[in-house]
């Protein structure tokens, strides 16, 4: 089941939308936290955004931009706006459709269904993102962000960090960790590993991500 984030103030509107699409297969989330749409996003990763323009706090425009930072998943723009300067706004700030309103169901469940099947007909998109604690790592291009500020990580630093993002709360034990790595065909020494994780811990911390990381001393590593 494809996931659709609805960035929509109009409650009733929005319960609209979620029960056009349900019947259709689609599981519908609606954004509760207009304040940070990034993170509500991150959070759910779905496939695909309907993205209001006129919303509380920061624009759609603007939510756009920010998702388009960390990853390329189809945004649809849902709006009564229908200037010409809007439409090509909504291209420019990374929208892959517009529909205007009011708008016939079948008219927005045709463009999503198109959308979907033009991102996921190789499944580039799945899985894209992984977020914890407040970090995003774009699995598409081994980056990190966090509170604004990206980093980039080496092949060994994404695959540890990966690791340890996708077994949030577990301990990941140091031999699974090399033997992860010597998958990806880079042998790692104890030692080594020890140098990538520390070098990783560097770089997480110069955007202030501080004991992301807890070393579970003769266990492995985790993040809390």
């Amino acid at each position: 089941m494809y996931k659709i984030l609805i960035v929509e103030d109009d409650k009733a509107l929005c319960n609209n939308i979620k029960e056009g699409i349900s019947k259709w297969n689609f599981e519908g989330i609606a954004v509760q936290n207009f304040e940070d749409i990034l993170k509500e996003f991150a959070k759910h990763n779905p496939h695909l955004v309907i993205m209001d323009i006129n919303l509380p706090y920061f624009d759609g425009f603007y939510w756009c931009k920010k998702i388009r930072d960390i990853s390329n998943v189809p945004v649809i723009f849902l709006s009564s706006r229908d200037s010409n300067m809007d439409i090509v706004m909504a291209v420019n700030m990374g929208g892959d459709d517009y529909v205007t309103k009011p708008f016939s169901m079948d008219v927005l469940l045709a463009k999503m269904q198109a959308l979907i099947r033009r991102a996921y007909s190789y499944g580039q998109f799945d899985g894209q993102i992984i977020e914890c604690n407040g970090a995003i790592l774009n699995t598409n291009d081994g980056t990190l962000t966090y509170n604004g500020k990206n980093i980039e990580l080496t092949k060994n630093e994404f695959k540890i960090l990966q690791l340890l993002m996708r077994n949030k709360g577990k301990i990941v034990s140091r031999d699974k960790i090399m033997r992860v790595l010597w998958e990806s065909e880079y042998f790692i020494s104890e030692n080594t590993l020890t140098v990538n994780v520390n070098r990783l811990r560097s770089k997480l911390e110069d955007i202030g991500l501080k004991d992301l990381i807890v070393t579970k001393k003769s266990q492995g590593y985790m993040i809390p």
